[in-house]
Parts: structure tokens; C-alpha cells; sequence
């Protein structure tokens, strides 16, 4: 880990490294079922503003990201979240994925969200530690959930529960 990790919130300023580093992770075909970065408004338009965050090096260059979208509008699943956590392949391994999840639940913790939620392909085992360090825990596998590529592919389902919020 390197002392460099900087988090901050993710403005338009990030967006066209954050959407080259989405990409990167979709190109290396175990992230996400997306085939195509969307585009800075879309991204924006989805993203729960509060919980968006960056790390950067000590150039300012972004080494990664971590954002959150409301699973529901009804008011039942207004404390939970569902997220994305990308870090560049140049940056892994270097204490950004672990201080964006730390930030995510700062945000959401201090927003009273209690539950962060996510999917992600068995295959990504790294992702799948990097969520277990931070206290997410496997709450069951969607089998054959979608195609993808022309492979049918599973789903590992993750949460953190907030031992902050009741």
C-alpha cells in the first residue's frame, strides 16, 4: 500500500479518466455485463452524488473509483445502495480499492444508508477479497444471470451491513 492514495469526491474534472478506467474494466470481461462505457452524463445522471469518490496519486492522476446508485425508490430501500469499484490495473495492489470501498462507507454510513450491495462474476476473485477485507459478506450466487459474450455467466451477491445504523 502506498501512503500517495488520496480520496476525494468525483467531479466532471475526473470524468474522462473515471470512463477510460470503467472501460478498461469492461474490456478485461470480468467486471460488468456492459460492453460500453456510458457516456459523463449518463454516468452523472446515475450516480448518487454523495457517494462518488476518486483516488488519486500524488499527480493527480485518478487510480480508481467508487460510486453508488439507489436500488429503489420506495422509501422501504432508501438506506440501500448498490455500487461499482474500478481501480486501474497500473494501480492495484496499491491501497486504492480498500481506501475507496473506507470512503463509500463513510459517505453512506454518514447519509444513514445502512446496506451497500453488488454483483460481482466468481472470476473476479480479487474483487471479491478486496470486499471481504472491507466486511462485505456472499449472500448467495444468481446462477446463469445473464449472457454475456455469448456466455452464459453467475453472479456472487454481496452486502455490507452497516453495524452503525438499526
Amino acid at each position: 500500500m502506498t501512503s500517495t492514495v488520496q480520496i476525494t469526491a468525483m467531479t466532471a474534472e475526473h470524468a474522462d479518466q473515471v470512463l477510460a478506467i470503467y472501460q478498461l474494466g469492461i474490456d478485461e470481461g470480468h467486471a460488468t455485463f456492459e460492453t460500453q462505457a456510458p457516456t459523463w452524463d449518463q454516468f452523472d445522471a446515475a450516480k448518487l452524488p454523495a457517494h462518488r469518490h476518486v483516488a488519486l496519486d500524488h499527480t493527480g492522476q485518478v487510480l480508481g473509483w467508487v460510486a453508488a446508485t439507489a436500488v429503489s425508490d420506495r422509501c422501504a430501500y432508501a438506506g440501500v445502495v448498490e455500487h461499482s469499484v474500478y481501480v486501474h490495473h497500473h494501480a492495484r495492489g496499491r491501497g486504492a480499492g480498500t481506501a475507496l470501498l473506507g470512503a463509500l462507507v463513510a459517505s453512506t454510513e454518514a447519509a444513514g444508508i445502512w446496506t451497500i450491495q453488488s454483483g460481482i462474476f466468481p472470476e473476479n476473485t480479487a474483487s471479491l477479497a478486496l470486499h471481504a477485507r472491507a466486511g462485505f459478506r456472499v449472500i448467495g450466487t444468481r446462477e446463469r444471470i445473464g449472457c454475456h459474450h455469448g456466455v452464459w455467466r453467475d453472479v456472487v451477491l454481496i452486502e455490507r451491513r452497516s453495524p452503525r445504523i438499526s
